[in-house]
């Protein structure tokens, strides 16, 4: 069972919030008679249910063996929603089963920031993993600009080594709190005489997950290279503690013997490289965040300047520019290799040209042309596929004079893709070569 399910018309439906992500009730898809819902993952019909414990979510008519959702246990689908909940009281964007666009990671929650893109993904993580395997899943994220917090319920190896809160199921109180993961630094009174240790600190799920997004916890590594999160004000506390013992440790060393004092110097002398190290690295990572974001805003940029250019082909095809992300992507996995657009061609019905790249070396070939007009078919050559987003221009296709064709049906609406081999409409004349345009349209 899920809480996201795809409609043909209304887009992605989430039954962990009130108006389902897009404006409509529960009530407009439960026991709906004829409700057309489908999975995300293997794309199989869905239906809208309640459980026992009133909670919402989507069950497959047929559970598939493949589909990770169709399987998906109640304690993972619990905590999931727990997570979501926690987020989005904390004033936060947070939506279910998010999946990168090159399909190299998919969150079990990811939150968005206020321009609207992925910040923070929230891993609910019941089945085995090893650290190895949280570390690379991790730098996964980190890759596309993401960070990461997982929670689990038991103690495992690998939440030494990413962020992490170990998060109990809930009693019979319901309360979720979390009992590691959390750590403060205790140091009263603040003498050297006082002992001084990190405490790992119980506190309820939400106010933990509302201090992370807010960034008043950060991620830190403690002396036994665990990782865990922590408030700033702490990280000082320490700082200063090591400060005080730095300075204790040096007038004994002043008060010993010159060899004990020679050894003193090369003590300091290392303290001083690994604070330097500390700085450069600090400095390496920040350059690296600012690269970063100015990469993330030159691919918007870039992303702007093709809508703006292809505004004349939407128009022409009606196609809203929001959805046209997801026709290329469901172009790209049709055609299994590098696709590169085009402009549109009169001689080809004002279509936009399609370009495929079967090597990254090779010179693109014109493969397919997205949209022409109807009245271009009628001379239109047969090894030319025809790349329509919906059954509308399909029909429109069918009623049109031509010859026998292959269209490529790519709805971005339902995420379905269908090939369609269209009989001629009668004898159609010799077929003339349309005049190919270059590798850039």
């Amino acid at each position: 069972m899920g809480y996201i399910a795809i409609h043909r018309d209304w887009g992605r439906l989430d039954a962990s919030v009130e108006d389902l992500g897009c404006g409509r009730s529960w009530q407009d898809i439960h026991r709906v008679q004829g409700m057309d819902l489908a999975c995300p993952e293997c794309q199989g019909r869905v239906f809208a249910r309640v459980s026992q414990h009133s909670s919402r979510h989507f069950y497959h008519q047929a559970r598939p063996e493949e589909c990770e959702l169709a399987n998906e246990s109640p304690e993972h689908h619990r905590l999931k929603r727990e997570l979501a909940m926690a987020a989005r009281a904390a004033g936060w964007r947070a939506e279910l089963e998010v999946a990168s666009e090159s399909r190299n990671w998919r969150a079990d929650v990811m939150v968005f920031d206020e321009p609207g893109r992925p910040f923070m993904a929230l891993e609910a993580q019941l089945s085995p993993m090893t650290p190895d395997e949280a570390w690379m899943r991790t730098e996964r994220y980190a890759a596309d600009g993401v960070a990461v917090c997982w929670v689990g319920p038991q103690d495992r190896p690998w939440q030494r080594v990413v962020p992490t809160l170990r998060v109990p199921f809930p009693g019979e109180s319901g309360t979720w709190q979390v009992r590691h993961g959390m750590a403060s630094y205790t140091w009263t009174p603040r003498t050297l005489k006082a002992k001084a240790a990190w405490v790992h600190i119980t506190c309820p799920l939400g106010d933990a997950i509302k201090w992370i997004l807010e960034g008043r916890v950060h991620v830190h590594t403690g002396p036994n290279s665990t990782v865990w999160w922590t408030a700033p004000a702490y990280l000082n506390l320490a700082i200063e503690r090591a400060r005080l013992e730095a300075g204790a440790e040096a007038a004994a060393r002043v008060a010993a013997a010159e060899k004990a004092r020679r050894q003193a110097e090369r003590d300091r002398r290392v303290a001083e490289q690994r604070r330097q190290e500390a700085e450069a690295r600090a400095a390496a990572l920040q350059e690296w965040r600012r690269n970063a974001a100015a990469r993330a805003i030159q691919a918007e940029q870039e992303w702007m300047a093709e809508l703006q250019r292809l505004a004349g082909f939407f128009e022409h095809a009606g196609i809203d520019a929001a959805l046209w992300r997801v026709f290329m992507q469901m172009v790209r996995s049709a055609s299994g290799k590098t696709v590169v657009y085009g402009d549109q061609s009169p001689p080809h019905g004002n279509g936009l040209l399609v370009y495929t790249r079967p090597r990254e070396w090779s010179d693109p070939r014109l493969a397919g042309v997205v949209c022409p007009a109807p009245e271009a078919l009628i001379r239109w050559p047969g090894n030319l596929t025809i790349l329509v987003p919906g059954p509308t221009w399909l029909a429109q296709i069918e009623a049109a004079p031509r010859p026998a064709l292959q269209v490529a049906v790519l709805n971005p609406v339902t995420g379905r893709s269908d090939f369609v081999n269209v009989a001629a409409s009668r004898q159609p004349g010799p077929i003339q070569e349309l005049p190919l345009l270059g590798p850039t349209g």
